[in-house]
């Protein structure tokens, strides 16, 4: 059966024509080559969603390059590297009720967008919907979607996939409503495991989030990264969202986890450090998860410790 003769809102993820509920934000430095053909392979998905390009400081000729090439999607080229914080300016230009991200490496299987419309339209306090990794050339599952599957966090009932404590931000649809009541990404933390804090102020503000084996996304990683900086961000965030929304005894035992079990080096020291300074800012805006919320991070611990697909490593 062709994708046109499916009518819209039979529940198969496929529409006749374009869908207007989800659009697309991608963030990207310095990969013009890679960003390029995420586009082109977000441009010729059946939704055809509209796509938002954040160029966060690229002097590879990024920008250009977009504007020549793809000339009906939005790009915003801001003149210094944002970090996340580049989907909360590229969120801030949608009317969209959804979003789905995207980094320049990644790009959603046909029909994976609409299906989360569907889903999101059927539930109204879902927040953040996760699909499956597909890690590229080999189209093999990432070793963290069993993770996501097999997630011991408990939600609500009425979910349409197994509750997660987080999410991964360039893996996930988001309602834009609940992304804009949390304030979207936080500015200090700029990139690197950005996502837990929001994730946790999406469960303290009542939001549910869940993995969706439905929703597809394919992940050829980017050879072009800094792997020490972002280990050294991972860190120092994991530490600051840790103390900024656990109680006194889980914040503790996190973060003796953590300190045990990173590797003994330069790079972990500059990431202790990182956020030892911050402490200041971290006693100011710290504010202990409600009950509901807390029960999720607790119910992870266990699987954090034993996760194979979450280590601190470059």
């Amino acid at each position: 059966m062709s994708t046109g003769s499916v009518p819209a809102g039979t529940g198969t993820g496929l529409r006749a024509g374009p869908d207007p509920r989800v659009a697309v934000v991608v963030i990207t430095h310095q990969r013009r080559e890679e960003l390029l053909l995420a586009v082109a392979r977000l441009l010729a998905l059946p939704e055809r969603p509209h796509v938002v390009v954040v160029d966060n400081g690229s002097a590879d000729g990024t920008a250009a390059a977009v504007r020549e090439r793809f000339p009906d999607v939005e790009l915003i080229a801001s003149p210094e590297n944002l970090g996340a914080v580049g989907r909360n300016v590229g969120v801030s230009r949608l009317t969209t009720p959804y979003v789905a991200f995207c980094d320049d490496d990644t790009w959603w299987e046909p029909g994976s967008l609409a299906r989360a419309g569907d889903l999101f339209d059927a539930h109204p306090r879902l927040a953040a919907a996760t699909g499956r990794i597909v890690v590229e050339p080999g189209g093999i599952e990432d070793p963290i979607v069993a993770e996501l599957r097999d997630s011991p966090v408990r939600g609500a009932p009425w979910l349409p996939g197994p509750a997660l404590g987080s999410f991964l931000a360039a893996a996930t649809v988001l309602r834009r409503e609940a992304f804009l009541e949390v304030g979207g990404f936080s500015e200090r933390l700029w990139l690197g495991g950005e996502e837990e804090l929001m994730a946790a102020d999406l469960a303290a503000a009542g939001w549910e989030l869940c993995y969706l084996a439905e929703l597809t996304v394919h992940h050829r990683a980017s050879r072009a990264r800094d792997a020490h900086l972002r280990r050294r961000h991972g860190i120092r965030n994991t530490l600051w969202t840790t103390w900024l929304r656990r109680p006194l005894r889980p914040a503790v035992r996190r973060t003796l986890h953590l300190l045990r079990t990173v590797p003994r080096d330069r790079v972990t020291v500059l990431a202790v450090l990182d956020a030892v300074r911050g402490i200041p800012w971290v006693v100011r805006e710290r504010r202990i998860l409600p009950p509901h919320a807390e029960a999720r991070f607790a119910a992870l611990e266990q699987a954090q410790r034993l996760s194979t697909a979450r280590r601190y490593v470059s």
